[in-house]
């Protein structure tokens, strides 16, 4: 059984998918809530309620799993209280309930450039969240991940959605040349399964971005993604 955090978010629906359709039993993660969950259409999964901040609730839904995939995060907000409630303490939580339970494999899904010193608060907290998963010991495998893109992302669809509002105006960072690597979401979600499938391989970081190298400014004269 595979445990998969952040399961409603645009990397998690795909993952469930690509999980569910390679044969693999998933359990998705739930944040108690009033809105009904947007877990994607026709796909069999169990569900577990908890906060990532309730070790009672976490212990709980690792019976039974042997994997972890964690994707849950506050990185949409921006909030650094978030961010350290989520991406910070939930995944210390997590990662010691994980190495109590046994869990055989946990792969986190971080970012490009995670580093306590960095200026942006969602590679602060991506970097001490690796941290906690090497102090707990559970076999893990970090996945940093370039920016992913597709259908109802937070960064193409954005860009699109101030573009139709104000025409011929853009804010771009700096002066528009920061590079990146934006990769297809249904791509990322390949990865993690293959990283899965490999078990010879936890407890190591590796590196992923697309195959394309694109300017802010490219990124933001292309479009959102209509593949």
């Amino acid at each position: 059984m595979i445990l998969v955090t952040g399961g409603t978010g645009f990397v998690g629906r795909s993952v469930l998918r690509h999980l569910s359709a390679a044969g693999f039993q998933v359990r998705t993660l739930l944040k108690p809530a009033q809105r009904s969950p947007r877990l994607p259409a026709g796909v069999s999964v169990d569900v577990a309620l908890a906060s990532l901040n309730d070790p009672r609730g976490i212990r709980a839904a690792l019976v039974g799993v042997d994997s972890i995939v964690h994707l849950a995060s506050a990185e949409r907000t921006g909030n650094p209280a978030a961010l350290q409630r989520t991406d910070v303490d939930g995944t210390r939580t997590l990662a010691e309930a994980g190495a109590q339970a046994g869990v055989r494999h946990l792969v986190y899904v971080s970012h490009l450039g995670a580093n306590r010193e960095s200026a942006y608060p969602v590679l602060r907290a991506k970097a001490q969240a690796e941290e906690h998963l090497h102090i707990a010991g559970v076999p893990h495998t970090i996945l940093r991940s370039a920016v992913a893109f597709g259908p109802g992302d937070a960064f193409t669809t954005w860009m699109a959605m101030f573009l139709a509002a104000v025409p011929f105006v853009f804010p771009l960072p700096g002066d528009g040349s920061t590079t990146l690597q934006p990769i297809w979401v249904e791509d990322l979600a390949t990865a993690i399964a293959w990283v899965l499938e490999d078990s010879s391989r936890p407890s190591g970081t590796l590196e992923i971005g697309g195959p394309e190298y694109l300017t802010v400014a490219e990124v933001a004269r292309t479009g959102p993604a209509k593949r």
